[in-house]
């Protein structure tokens, strides 16, 4: 993304899309502080170097829940104090920053914000050049219309956090200028936002006519409101906090071992995982009995992370070297680094007779064989997306409870959907490796609507 300029400060945005968030880096054109960094360092250290600047200053808004920091390692690389929330347990040494602290940092200084609610000891970083504040970085609170989820932590403390959340938007909103930017690390399509986000960049004055915790008087009322619209996240968020208080290393992104199409086999018949990264209806026609199907893309580690046992051994399977790479490095950014090896090339060399496939349909084929007794119709979406509808007669088990919950699925032949495929696509390949027969479907929700299915809401 093009830098925005503001007061001789610009703000490099770097955005990871399949993760919704964003890193920053703020420099006056020497030197530099590089706000909540991925993993994967090396685009950070891209950056920095293109533009020949210095980094003083490596700051965390929160211990994340939803990726593991590249923070200590880029510290590290660069020489630059690590700064972290002074009251947030970790096992290394950094800066504790507190509310009120101020940062220098070349022509421009970082004053902290303690803004509670995504995490309790989060942190706000308001920038001043010349004396005067010109940006916010606000991580998990202040989103784009929206605010960071406040269920993360414990479910006994999210009433607490969600209060919180309330008055620290409203803290920001009352001590900042309106023409003061907001940067955000989430809502870009990330699970820790708490309500749909919009728009791509904002102000503060932007903010108090649009945002949920501004337009809200009651804070009852926003809490109502923030705590119904809360639904899944993925499983392996419970994992991301502990891990980024360890301090971690940077990303690993050399190449995994190659194996051939007798290993992948022997592996998959001991139960391991192998996981196949081709497009969803290449992968349907022929592919490797008992893989499963994340095909890749901005979403893929996220999927990954919600399905597969946290830990498990996994292969890969591509259709190219680039393409194992490149879902490597996304993966690293969740802190899945032991992968078990890599296969690449044609789906025909690799399973040498051990080939399978269903088929995949639209919702206009399933249209035209309804009702039939033979045919259940599956739902693999969310509950909120099932309560807002569904077909009239469907079965629902969310994607990501497939695995434990297949034995409560009736006999016959499974048509699976979702609301584009793709998370169908995961789901059929599951229910293909425990030996059920699946039919995809691989088309747009709101068709079902269009072509007259019957749909039924509520839960």
């Amino acid at each position: 993304m093009e830098p925005s300029t503001t007061a001789g400060i610009d703000v490099v945005t770097i955005d990871t899309p399949g993760l919704g968030d964003r890193s920053y880096v703020v420099h006056d054109g020497s030197t530099a502080v590089v706000v909540d960094p991925q993993r994967d360092i090396d685009r950070l250290l891209e950056e920095v170097g293109s533009r020949s600047l210095r980094v003083t200053h490596v700051l965390e808004t929160h211990l994340h829940n939803d990726y593991v920091t590249g923070g200590l390692a880029l510290a590290q690389e660069t020489g630059a104090e690590y700064g972290v929330p002074g009251a947030d347990e970790v096992r290394f040494a950094r800066r504790p920053i507190a509310d009120g602290e101020t940062i220098s940092a070349g022509g421009f200084t970082v004053v902290a914000r303690h803004t509670p609610g995504h995490t309790p000891n989060h942190l706000s970083y308001v920038v001043h050049a010349a004396g005067d504040p010109v940006a916010v970085f606000t991580g998990g609170s202040m989103l784009f219309g929206a605010v960071g989820r406040t269920d993360l932590i414990a479910p006994e403390r999210t009433e607490e956090l969600t209060r919180a959340q309330y008055r620290s938007v409203r803290r920001l909103a009352e001590e900042l200028p309106g023409h003061v930017s907001v940067h955000p690390t989430h809502g870009f399509g990330s699970f820790c936002a708490a309500t749909e986000t919009s728009g791509e960049s904002s102000t503060i004055a932007d903010e108090r006519s649009r945002n949920v915790a501004l337009v809200t008087e009651d804070e009852d009322a926003f809490v109502a409101r923030l705590t119904e619209g809360l639904g899944d996240y993925p499983r392996y968020y419970v994992h991301m906090a502990p891990l980024n208080a360890g301090g971690p290393a940077a990303a690993d992104l050399s190449a995994p071992a190659q194996v051939d199409g007798r290993v992948l086999r022997r592996r998959i018949e001991a139960g391991e995982w192998v996981v196949d990264l081709r497009q969803r209806r290449a992968f349907a026609r022929h592919h490797l009995r008992g893989a499963v199907s994340i095909e890749l893309g901005d979403p893929f580690a996220t999927y990954f992370g919600w399905v597969l046992p946290w830990g498990a051994p996994v292969t890969l399977v591509g259709d190219t070297a680039e393409q194992v790479a490149e879902a490597r490095r996304q993966l690293s950014r969740i802190g899945v680094d032991e992968l078990a090896g890599a296969a690449v090339g044609a789906p025909e060399a690799l399973t040498q007779g051990s080939g399978s496939s269903y088929a995949v349909a639209t919702f206009e084929d399933l249209a035209s064989c309804l009702p039939d007794s033979g045919k259940i119709v599956l739902d693999v979406r969310g509950a909120a997306e099932w309560a807002d509808g569904h077909l009239d007669g469907a079965v629902h088990v969310p994607f990501f409870e497939l695995a434990e919950r297949v034995g409560e699925l009736p006999d016959g032949e499974l048509w699976v959907h979702c609301a584009s495929g793709l998370r169908a696509s995961i789901a059929a390949s599951l229910l293909a490796r425990f030996g059920r027969g699946v039919v995809l479907v691989d088309d747009d929700w709101t068709r079902a609507g269009e072509l007259g299915l019957a749909i039924q809401q509520g839960r």
